[in-house]
């Protein structure tokens, strides 16, 4: 057994024991505390996660109880609202009618008028064409020509007579 790392040499063992030493030292001084305290840290950060998120789930159920009351009082008002649209609707339609039948009434009355009115002028416009035909052909008949103030008071006279002849 000549190999020197099988045979205890107190010379050795003293330097392993004061390098093991100083090297524990080191790492409780440099590593373990830095790496508790980063460990302590680390669980209150989980601990405190874990009470936000337990607060959190409370608030969440307080927060679905409220919107479920707040829903069912939203359809309930949607139906009142709805019930109240249909009646309004209802009216708001008969009233539509009422004014559309009152219109129509009226926009016949006013045609049956105008067209009075236009059957008048028409009859008005034939008689003054007759006239001017019947002074035309009695102008060239008697081959006298007429001044156009001449004109005018025979096709006002020949109107004249002629509407007190058909009334």
């Amino acid at each position: 057994m000549d190999n020197p790392l099988v045979q205890p040499d107190p010379g050795l063992f003293i330097w392993t024991i004061l390098t093991f030493l100083v090297l524990v030292w080191a790492l409780g001084k440099f590593a373990w505390r830095p790496l508790l305290a980063a460990l302590e840290e680390r669980q209150r950060t989980i601990q405190k996660s874990l009470d936000d998120a337990k607060q959190a789930q409370l608030e969440l159920k307080r927060l679905q109880e409220q919107s479920a009351e707040i829903m069912a009082t939203a359809r309930s008002e949607a139906q009142d609202i709805v019930a109240k649209s249909r009646a309004s609707a209802e009216t708001v339609r008969e009233d539509v009618k009422r004014k559309a039948r009152a219109e129509a009434e009226a926009l016949v009355s006013n045609a049956r008028q105008q067209i009075q009115q236009e059957t008048t002028q028409a009859l008005q416009e034939v008689r003054r064409e007759a006239v001017d035909l019947s002074l035309a052909v009695a102008s060239k008949l008697i081959k006298k020509n007429l001044t156009k103030e001449d004109n005018d008071n025979l096709i006002q006279e020949s109107i004249n007579q002629i509407s007190t002849s058909q009334n």
